[in-house]
């Protein structure tokens, strides 16, 4: 699960339909990125990064609890 990535979403008031739309793509593809099921593309990443105004290199990690 990308608990970064969800937390600045929702930071930013978006929802998960809200955001893919702003950066163009669907919102299921968009789940399984949040979810940690896919990867995305450098362009996506950019894209998500730049919605969220979001400068650093960690909002895509995986965060595992033991």
């Amino acid at each position: 699960m990308r608990d970064k990535l969800r937390k600045v979403r929702k930071e930013q008031h978006f929802t998960q339909d809200s955001l893919s739309k702003k950066i163009n793509i669907h919102r299921t593809y968009y789940s399984m990125i949040e979810s940690g099921k896919r990867n995305p593309s450098l362009k996506v990443a950019i894209s998500i990064k730049k919605a969220l105004n979001y400068k650093e290199d960690d909002i895509f990690e995986k965060i595992s609890i033991n």
